[in-house]
Parts: C-alpha cells; sequence; structure tokens
C-alpha cells in the first residue's frame, strides 16, 4: 500500500482556505496547520478539523507527521517560506506567482534539488482535466500547428490603496497576481518565447493595472495576454493552429467547457469541463505523484520552467518600469 502523504498548510489566508477545502474533498491528509499567530491556526485547524496547529512556521516545518508543505503566504514570502522548508526536509508547494523574481526562484528550486526534495508550483490550472485535454489535442495534430494564443484575465478588484493588491511592497499588481495565469498559459502550450513586449498602466500607489504582453516565438507564432486589476473582462481563452482551433470558454482558467473547430468552422470536440470541488486537488495529486516515484520534477510544471517564467516577469516588469521595494 503506497504511503499516505500528509499536509502541513503555512499561512491560513483565503487561498489556503480554498486549497484544503478541495484536499478535504478528495480525500487528501492535511496534518498540520502553522500561522504567526496561535489564534489564527487554532481557527484554521477548528474549521476544517485539523490534529495540529502550531503558532509558527518553525513549529509547522519541524513537524514529524508532515511529509510536504504547501505555501501560501503572500509572494513576498515565498522564498523565506520555501527555504525554511525545504532546510527542514519537507517537500514543498509553492502558490503562484512562485517568487518576486527569477533570483528568488532560483534560489529555491536549486535548494530542493541539492536536498531532492520536490518542488512545484501551484499554478492549478495546469492540473485541471480539461487542460490536460487541452495538450493532448495540441500533441496529436488536431489543430495543426500552433499559430496564436490569446488569453486575458480581468477582473474588477478592490480600489482601495491600502489593499495587497495595490501595495508595491507586497508584491501587489495586476501582473504577478493575474498575469501570471495567461502568461503560464501561454509558455505551457508554446514554451519559452523569443522575444517579450510589454505595456502597462498604474494605479497611483505604483502598483500596476492593466499589464498587456506580446510574446513571439521562433516558430512564428504570437502569444498576447491582457491582464487587469481595474475591469473585469470575458476571461477566455484561445489556441489556433493551421487546421483549426479551441476555444475554451469563461472562466478558461478554472474548470469549464472547450470547443475544438476545424478551419471550416466545424465542431470536432465539445469537452465538458465541470468537476467536483474548485479543482486545486489535481495539483495535491502531482505533488504526491512525485514524491511516491521519487521523482523532483514533473512534465507538467517542472521547476526550470517556474525559473523561466518569472525570468520572463522581470523582462515585463523592466519594460513597463516596475520594481518592488527590497528587491536586490
Amino acid at each position: 500500500m503506497a504511503k499516505t502523504i500528509r499536509w502541513g498548510i503555512l499561512a491560513t489566508g483565503w487561498i489556503a482556505d480554498l486549497f484544503v477545502k478541495d484536499l478535504i474533498h478528495a480525500g487528501h491528509s492535511v496534518a498540520a496547520v502553522g500561522s504567526r499567530a496561535q489564534e489564527s491556526a487554532d481557527r484554521f485547524a477548528k474549521t476544517f478539523g485539523i490534529a495540529t496547529a502550531h503558532g509558527n512556521y518553525e513549529a509547522l516545518v519541524a513537524d514529524p507527521n508532515v511529509d510536504i508543505i504547501y505555501i501560501a503566504t503572500p509572494h513576498p514570502q515565498h522564498v523565506s517560506a520555501a527555504k525554511l522548508a525545504l532546510n527542514a526536509g519537507k517537500h514543498i508547494l509553492v502558490e503562484k506567482p512562485f517568487t518576486l523574481n527569477a533570483g528568488e526562484a532560483a534560489e529555491i528550486v536549486d535548494l530542493a534539488r541539492a536536498k531532492g526534495l520536490v518542488v512545484l508550483e501551484a499554478m492549478w490550472t495546469r492540473f485541471l482535466p480539461h487542460m490536460r485535454r487541452i495538450r493532448e489535442i495540441i500533441a496529436d495534430g488536431t489543430i495543426g500547428e500552433v499559430r496564436s494564443i490569446t488569453a486575458d484575465h480581468r477582473q474588477k478588484l478592490p480600489d482601495d490603496p491600502k489593499h495587497r493588491l495595490n501595495a508595491l511592497d507586497l508584491g501587489g499588481g495586476a501582473l504577478l497576481d493575474l498575469g501570471i495565469y495567461p502568461i503560464s498559459f501561454a509558455w505551457d502550450i508554446l514554451g519559452k518565447p523569443a522575444s517579450i513586449k510589454a505595456t502597462a498602466t498604474f494605479r497611483d500607489t505604483g502598483a500596476d493595472a492593466q499589464v498587456a504582453t506580446l510574446f513571439h516565438y521562433a516558430s512564428g507564432a504570437i502569444a498576447t495576454t491582457l491582464s487587469s486589476s481595474d475591469s473585469a473582462g470575458p476571461n477566455r481563452a484561445s489556441v489556433v493552429g493551421t487546421k483549426g482551433r479551441i476555444e475554451i470558454d469563461r472562466v478558461w482558467y478554472a474548470p469549464t467547457t472547450f470547443r475544438v473547430y476545424d478551419n471550416e468552422n466545424n465542431v470536432l470536440e465539445t469537452f465538458d469541463g465541470s468537476i467536483e470541488a474548485r479543482g486545486m486537488q489535481f495539483q495535491a495529486q502531482e505533488a504526491e505523484r512525485l514524491i511516491t516515484g521519487g521523482l523532483i520534477a514533473g512534465q507538467i510544471m517542472p521547476p526550470s520552467q517556474s525559473v523561466d517564467i518569472m525570468a520572463a516577469l522581470d523582462e515585463v516588469r523592466r519594460q513597463i518600469g516596475l520594481r518592488y521595494p527590497g528587491e536586490k
């Protein structure tokens, strides 16, 4: 019988709530939670029936009943939390965006590799059933050679300048919170671009409110993304090839439906991606698969790609003139 992988949850915010709900729904083992305040840890543990609540992160990563740590802090704190867990011998699943920049991402990945531990970016979209099927369709050549990708992630989020999403010192802004989704999607399908162009508009706080990117590839393919935190968009995506196209419905980065068309606009396939729960359990399944298989990297979201994507985001920020306080 395969060993049960025991999860520890580092931080108790909104995203941790969502993840643990899906973990429990799918039958995974959540052994402990850690917070900077004992009260928060106790409250979270009581809500989800978790046996152990730690009042600091150090105690959580030292817990012998935990095999893997889910890091759910704001992204400026990912690198310190990841190092803490890895140095304690724990595998890690790190919320996206993986870090603030590529330098931090490389630090985490290099440390995990040196210790022989799993590090996986929690880009949950990649592990969803409809995304797995889309990759299969493209690999089978159904739509021919991919020529373009379009994807948007636009939400009307709080305008409060004190809100985390608008605070530069917390890594706020549209790019890292929202743009990471369509940019990672383009990378998933087409890989590393040959060139990047970007433009943006900003809030009064200095945080980016809208970011548009144009990726050009050696094959001649082009990917365009648009992300915004000050206006709601359709949140759809498409992949167009020489023989047909895939149109992904709203909301493309969550469990949803899509259709495959040929060049005469005939529907070749309709996929219903609706599932129970939110769908965050699939990334947990991948992490557990790697651990039980004695692997430290998979093909769907390899650690090296998380570093490369952060480097692309660094280039986008360079072009739009966005720098976070305290960056090296």
